[in-house]
């Protein structure tokens, strides 16, 4: 190696790491965690779960030969240690940004990401799954799944446990403990994990017993078992219980996550058993950065930052979280009955105020958001107002729940869906595109799309006065500027017209995108082609007597959502204009039928022509296929 030139600059596959000595790896980890840190610090990412796993990631690359064995990442934000292991440096500063490197594992950007993540509780069954259709093929390969105890709490995650026990095959999953999931954890399972780790006694005493004996001469076999014995006798009195070895696991730890020697050996001691092993492994979330270690939930998500000075304290106007976590306290002091429930993301729902006020009805689940679901209504059941706060790519984990426990019981549960639409750069696995589509068909449930603050508030007093389950989506995002239209009072399937001027085209939009359409307008009305907005507000149920009027006073109508295109508001539009024979031409302009790589969520818009030149390059085309008709003077009731 030149002198000057960086160890990791050298690593181009993980086979390089074979030759390098503890010394030259300890190194290796602290520039692992410098490139982290420098380029998190500008395209922003997964910070303190990265530079929790760097010397795991060295570690697990030393000893499993990917990509024949197959890791497998739970969630996946804690991978750029194994992307730069794994012959990504040089384009490591392209990470999260368009065009560039994911901040997840998938699988179409390097055989080394065996399967692609970027939900909780998942790792177990892919990498289960994986080796399974590796002996099938009668492969040699392993598989490893690493998880964070705050995925453990995933229902899935157990039920790959169970079928991996009855499986036997050579599973490791390595339980990546650092206290945290984005949240602190809470619950059971937290507090089991902890016993564990304070019978590292055992574990002591067993690597130097093993030890010893590996040094005596060859035995018989009646002393070696009682040798076994003797390990048994201890093991009781430290292991009273251990979930996983009830499983049919062995179980190994906990040890110690930032010690690449001894976590290197313990991993090749798993590596010749022939038996699925859980390795526990203690890690400590933000390692190397201090805010980060201070405050590793600020620092789970962050955006582009000053690694000397921390996060910038700014904001780009007032987030639509921000706005629900004032509306929740004040329906927490109006109605006693209003409780509110999180899966493990207090912060990013925007309910850390309510806990703090009102911490007996508030209730973190952990990465459970159909047990969320399901939670709530048995609390509707009970007479309370439950409100669910949830990330629209993760309420599709809980459809089931909204459709059998909610909507057909008629029980009135609030879901909130922050990060509705657009994602800016978490790619594929974290876009808010699906909840429209997914619900609209669901009998007794209300959809409700706030354009800014004011419908917001209209939309939570309305829904937790409802007899009946709701849901409310809005973007991640600031709240565009107000308009009077906002504030007036919601009517039951009906919207509001921002603008009406007697045009024969007018644009209906979803909440999200009301900036989007007032900008179109204005390129609109520059090139002569007036159009009338009008604010959807209920996306479902729809008073269609009123929406056919409307449809029948313009010869072009489009709707504009930040949804799937297939299944969402405008094809049920269509729908309804052909049944009821209206003489409008209903067209659509949603997101395209396919799934969105990551970009800022400006150049997604743009992607998907939902931009305001975009909208008004497709306005100004439908308009001009038809030539203008009189504009009808009939009233709208």
């Amino acid at each position: 190696m030149h002198e000057g030139m960086s160890l990791l600059s050298t690593i181009h596959e993980p086979q390089d790491l074979l030759r390098l000595n503890y010394s030259e790896l300890n190194r290796l980890a602290f520039e692992l965690r410098d490139k982290i840190m420098t380029t998190v610090s500008r395209n922003g990412g997964h910070l303190a779960s990265n530079l929790g796993v760097v010397e795991l990631a060295i570690a697990l690359h030393r000893v499993y030969d990917s990509p024949r064995d197959k890791i497998v990442w739970d969630v996946g934000h804690q991978c750029y240690a194994h992307k730069l292991l794994t012959g990504r440096f040089e384009a490591f500063s392209s990470l999260r940004k368009s065009g560039g490197l994911s901040g997840f594992p998938k699988t179409g950007e390097s055989p080394h990401d065996a399967f692609g993540t970027g939900h909780a509780s998942t790792s177990i069954s892919a990498a289960l799954g994986l080796l399974a259709g590796e002996r099938l093929r009668g492969g040699p390969g392993r598989a490893v799944a690493v998880i964070g105890d705050g995925a453990l709490t995933g229902g899935l995650a157990y039920e790959a446990l169970s079928h991996a026990g009855q499986l036997a095959l050579p599973l490791v999953v390595i339980l990546n403990d650092n206290k945290m999931s984005i949240s602190p954890n809470v619950g059971g399972l937290s507090k089991y994990l902890s016993r564990l780790s304070m019978k590292a006694r055992y574990q002591r005493f067993r690597r130097k017993f093993d030890s010893l004996v590996k040094k005596l001469p060859l035995v018989g076999e009646g002393v070696y078992g009682g040798i076994v014995r003797i390990k048994r006798a201890v093991k009781a009195i430290f292991y009273t219980d251990n979930f996983f070895v009830d499983l049919g696991f062995e179980y190994v730890g906990p040890i110690e996550g930032h010690h690449i020697q001894q976590l290197e050996q313990v991993l090749k001691d798993v590596r010749k058993l022939d038996r699925p092993v859980v390795v526990h492994v203690i890690t400590r979330k933000g390692k190397g950065y201090g805010l980060a270690e201070e405050d590793p939930g600020t620092y789970h998500g962050v955006s582009s930052f000053s690694v000397e000075g921390g996060l910038p304290v700014f904001r780009k106007g007032t987030a639509f979280t921000d706005v629900f976590s004032r509306l929740m306290l004040e329906a927490g002091r109006n109605d006693p009955r209003v409780v509110a429930i999180t899966a493990a993301m207090e912060k990013g729902t925007g309910l850390s105020a309510f806990k703090e006020e009102f911490p007996h009805r508030f209730f973190d689940v952990g990465i459970t958001e159909e047990h969320a679901v399901t939670f709530a209504a048995g609390l509707a059941a009970q007479g309370l107002r439950p409100v669910v706060a949830v990330y629209s790519t993760f309420i599709q984990r809980a459809v089931d729940q909204v459709i059998h426990d909610t909507a057909l019981q008629k029980l009135p549960v609030t879901l909130v869906l922050d990060h509705s639409g657009f994602v800016s750069d978490d790619g594929e696995t974290h876009q808010g595109l699906f909840d429209i589509a997914l619900f609209r068909p669901i009998p007794a449930l209300t959809i409700l799309a706030p354009a800014g603050e004011a419908e917001l508030r209209l939309m939570l007093h309305w829904a937790l006065a409802e007899a009946g389950p709701t849901v409310i989506r809005y973007p991640k995002g600031p709240c565009p500027p107000e308009h009077d239209g906002f504030t007036l009072p919601l009517e039951w399937g009906r919207g509001v017209f921002i603008r009406r001027q007697g045009a024969s085209l007018c644009l209906a939009f979803t909440g999200s995108l009301y900036a989007q359409v007032l900008d179109a307008a204005a390129i609109l009305d520059a090139r002569g082609i007036p159009a009338d907005l009008y604010n959807l507000r209920f996306l479902k149920p729809i008073d269609e007597a009123y929406f056919v009027n409307i449809l029948n006073r313009y010869e072009l109508f489009i709707v504009i959502e930040e949804g799937a295109r297939f299944g969402g508001f405008g094809e049920y539009a269509a729908a309804l204009g052909q049944r009821e024979n209206c003489s409008t031409r209903i067209l659509t302009l949603g997101v395209q039928d396919r799934f969105m790589s990551q970009g800022s969520r400006e150049e997604l818009l743009q992607r998907n022509g939902l931009n305001g030149e975009g909208i008004a390059r497709f306005a100004a085309g439908e308009y001009a296929k038809a030539p203008g008709i009189l504009f009808s003077q009939t009233a709208v009731p």
